[in-house]
């Protein structure tokens, strides 16, 4: 793997409020064990996400730490994940005592759902 596939640059990230209400409201919903993920075509060649962590999830630490926890899986599997598409992935609960393995091999099964 070259440099440029382990960096995680804004044009992988969905960054305004109007690209996740698009995903909430067109996108088809997917469950997995650690998250919710919302899954919505578009017009790019690459897949672009978006991480929501409710306040309900604990303090800011914890938020965070869920949310780089999420990112980084993105980020190492994001060659699974079909082109294309934008993915707005709302955090469980169940993720705040989960290792990161636990949530790799969660987000794996996820992407082979989304390339059948």
């Amino acid at each position: 793997m070259g440099e440029a596939s382990q960096k995680f640059p804004k044009t992988n990230r969905l960054l305004r409020r109007d690209e996740f209400r698009r995903a909430y409201d067109q996108g088809r919903k997917v469950q997995a064990r650690y998250f919710t993920a919302f899954v919505l075509p578009n017009s790019l060649d690459r897949a672009r996400v978006g991480i929501t962590v409710t306040r309900k999830f604990g303090k800011s630490v914890s938020r965070n730490r869920a949310r780089r926890m999420v990112r980084e899986v993105f980020r190492r599997n994001k060659w699974l994940v079909p082109a294309g598409v934008d993915i707005v992935i709302n955090v469980k609960n169940s993720l705040m005592e989960a290792r990161y393995s636990d949530l790799e091999s969660d987000f794996q099964a996820f992407a082979e759902r989304l390339s059948r």
